[in-house]
């Protein structure tokens, strides 16, 4: 019988898409340990050039390039980015974990060895060091392999058709990085109508980004958003055009050279919903404000993001509003009904944070 030195090894990562340095990763794991749990994290949100499969979709890959044998070792698990709070993230991964070795651990009357794996490939990987309870295995690098040109090679701005996902997955270059039954999913995805949204989603962000792409440096955007609470509901606008288009977003936008952040938030809220409060009540009304930074918060480049938390008084009428300017409609949607997987870019995290939901 072979000696392990861990009972559970765990590996968290995207898997956008999942490549072989993962597929390497999962391997010298289950070497190492009796078992593995998988947690695929930027769970629950809607696909975007970033995250373009589901945790489902994500799940298949993994369990596609494994051994029937192996797969068998290995526990898959959703798990849901916190973007602004690092202790709730660790508290979830914490919860995940034991929850599935409490399940699969085959033995009930010795505590379980628990260790995490993975590269410390740059600031991202800093959750390695987030749990000093677990025993930690760092591994190398395979190669030099990243899903970030496996992503750009398939949704890359210069293919025009379908074909150009599909011509890349038929590469040499595609096999060298991609296990084959990852890369026939693909295939198939390519395919797909969420294949071409993704696509769309991609040129036109790609085309937004070469009009400043002359600039002597990369430029930093600012925005506001408003989040507007009351009675137990927050105010969204279903985005009109791209990106992000078809989601449900707060009401907001850039800030003009010449305004004031809260002046350019309340102009966003007036253009985008029409809400029917006076200026004076909406300022009195001000409950907070924070600054939003996250490096990777907006595929259209740096963007940095003041909101706004207003909670007006509690009413059996929630104001009248209407969709205007780049929002094709506006609703006041109860805060126990918010679906991340809906919600565009970070704004369901930012909701999460001021309210505290």
């Amino acid at each position: 019988m072979q000696n392990f030195e861990y009972d559970f090894l765990v590996f968290i990562g995207r898997f956008q898409p999942f490549h072989r340095g993962h597929l390497a990763v999962i391997e010298q794991g289950l070497r190492k340990a009796r078992q593995m749990i998988v947690l695929c994290g930027s769970a629950h949100q809607p696909r975007s050039t970033r995250n373009p499969w589901s945790v489902s979709e994500r799940e298949d890959m993994v369990r596609s390039a494994l051994s029937k044998e192996n797969s068998q070792r290995v526990h898959i698990a959703p798990l849901m980015d916190i973007v602004y709070n690092d202790e709730i993230w660790v508290r979830n991964v914490q919860s995940t974990v034991q929850g599935l070795v409490t399940a699969h651990h085959g033995m009930p009357h010795k505590s379980a060895k628990v260790g995490l794996i993975g590269h410390s490939k740059d600031h991202s990987s800093f959750y390695l060091k987030l749990f000093p309870q677990w025993g930690n295995v760092e591994v190398e690098n395979v190669d030099g392999i990243s899903a970030t040109p496996v992503r750009e090679a398939i949704f890359g701005v210069n293919q025009t058709d379908r074909r150009g996902g599909l011509n890349y997955l038929d590469s040499d270059e595609a096999a060298q990085v991609l296990p084959t039954a990852v890369r026939e999913k693909l295939a198939k995805f390519c395919l797909s109508e969420d294949y071409e949204e993704i696509k769309y989603e991609h040129d036109f962000i790609a085309k937004y980004k070469r009009a400043w792409s002359a600039a002597p440096y990369a430029p930093t955007f600012v925005t506001v958003d408003a989040v507007i609470v009351q009675s137990g509901h927050v105010l969204l606008v279903e985005r009109k055009a791209r990106p992000g288009k078809g989601l449900l977003a707060l009401p907001g936008g850039f800030v003009d050279q010449n305004e004031k952040l809260l002046d350019a938030c309340l102009r966003e809220l007036r253009e985008e919903t029409r809400l029917k409060v006076p200026a004076p009540v909406l300022r009195g009304s001000i409950k907070a404000q924070q600054v939003f930074d996250d490096p990777h918060r907006s595929a259209r480049g740096r963007t940095i993001t003041h909101a706004f938390h207003i909670e007006l008084e509690p009413s059996s009428e929630l104001p009248k509003v209407k969709g205007g300017d780049d929002a094709r409609q506006a609703m006041w949607v109860p805060l126990a009904e918010l679906d991340p997987g809906k919600l565009y870019e970070d704004h369901y995290f930012i909701i999460q944070e001021m309210t505290g939901i």
